[in-house]
């Protein structure tokens, strides 16, 4: 419970901070006034660094205007610290540059900010058509990085609200060394085989709430990477994508746990997983990932509903021959429904060092539903995990 009212007065004190903000805001900057052309074709990235440069140094409560047009836009640095809260007002589009050679590393940074509202229905259009076949990473262990859409690094008390993320040329959002975050009424999409467009991950960052999004990507929908705490999903439809995934974690000597996660009252339809913890073998400093609660779930034809996943390997062949030592502990699945594309609709490996332990399965339901005769039932497969089953658990609980 007192985590329950930890999250909910988190959100009550964004909520009234937020309201506050709309009402004091003492001065706006439009990128027009800055010299944007909004024509879709004329690089309209000086007046934009221009717009958030004078926002940035106005005192109190001010906002950075996009009115409805397109805007072509190469990489921004949108870089605090900042003279009060600042408020970017997205109406129109903004599309990211086709040009590889411009990107140093991302699109738009938002950088060691303090109070940040990013609103208005408006759309970041990353444009990753022309750059998703010259990603090599879903091949090479060492390969070179596309630009990711939005990223928020050393960000703290931010809403980012009612905006849309497509097309990125890797992933849509990163949240990085955050706190007091709070990400509502999102929609991001990318085609079903755009690789590495995940569409919100997150690494090395507390209080972090994802609510009322739609996302349907190339892979993971969230990503969960090392080093988070507390984090919140809520309300989100996940599809196509790769589902909402924990991990990977192991691979570097750097990463540090991952405890407190909560998804709740989230759909997958035709995803390849569904609730995904995924961790390398032979990690080279000992973690825990724990305190996880997946809480009403709705699967639709999802191949891996249910999965942990300790042997992970993306590539042709891997190395590792030692086993993971990430420990996974204090998992809860509860009332997960629905449908699985495979048999193996519950599929727990975990590692044979540190096994899985104080997972539970509660009021489980979900069925097979790729043979065509009816008559086979899915299953479930277990190793080296501890834990128990409550309730009615389909299919027979391994556990």
């Amino acid at each position: 419970m007192g985590s329950v009212y930890a999250i909910f007065k988190f959100t009550l004190l964004f909520s009234t901070w937020y309201i506050r903000c709309v009402a004091q805001s003492n001065g706006v900057y439009n990128v027009k006034d800055h010299g944007a052309t909004g024509n879709g074709h004329t690089d309209d990235t000086k007046a934009f660094q221009a717009a958030w440069d004078a926002s940035c140094a106005a005192s109190g409560w001010s906002t950075m205007l996009v009115p409805e047009g397109s805007y072509s836009v190469g990489p921004l640095a949108f870089k605090g610290p900042c003279k009060g809260v600042k408020r970017l007002e997205l109406r129109g589009q903004l599309l990211a540059s086709t040009n590889l050679n411009v990107y140093t590393n991302n699109w738009i940074d938002f950088q060691y900010i303090d109070g940040l509202i990013i609103y208005g229905g408006g759309i970041f259009n990353g444009q990753g058509a022309s750059a998703w076949p010259h990603n090599e990473c879903p091949k090479k262990w060492s390969c070179k990085l596309l630009p990711m859409s939005l990223v928020f690094s050393f960000v703290s008390n931010a809403v980012v609200k009612n905006i849309s993320s497509i097309d990125s040329k890797l992933f849509h959002m990163h949240i990085f060394s955050s706190k007091n975050l709070e990400f509502q009424s999102l929609k991001i999409s990318a085609p079903g085989n755009s690789p590495n467009t995940d569409g919100i991950h997150i690494a090395d960052s507390t209080n972090i709430t994802i609510a009322n999004a739609i996302i349907g990507t190339g892979d993971d929908c969230i990503s969960i990477g090392p080093g988070n705490t507390n984090l919140t999903i809520l309300n989100v439809l996940c599809g196509p994508g790769h589902g909402i995934s924990v991990g990977s974690l192991g691979k570097n000597s750097n990463e540090k746990d991952v405890v407190g996660l909560t998804v709740r009252n989230c759909a997958f339809n035709g995803t390849t997983n569904g609730l995904r913890i995924k961790t390398w073998k032979s990690s080279p400093v000992p973690l825990t990932a724990a305190h996880f609660v997946y809480e009403n779930i709705i699967m639709h034809d999802v191949y891996n509903p249910i999965i942990i996943d300790q042997e992970y390997c993306p590539y042709v062949s891997c190395v590792e021959k030692d086993p993971s030592r990430v420990q996974i502990h204090d998992i809860k699945f509860t009332n997960v429904r629905g449908t699985s594309s495979s048999r193996e609709a519950i599929k727990f490996v975990c590692s044979r060092s540190v096994p899985c332990a104080s997972v539970e399965l509660n009021d489980i339901d979900l069925h097979y539903t790729g043979d065509a005769t009816g008559n086979a039932t899915a299953t479930s497969t277990c190793v080296n995990i501890h834990g128990r089953s409550n309730g009615n658990v389909k299919p027979s609980s391994c556990i």
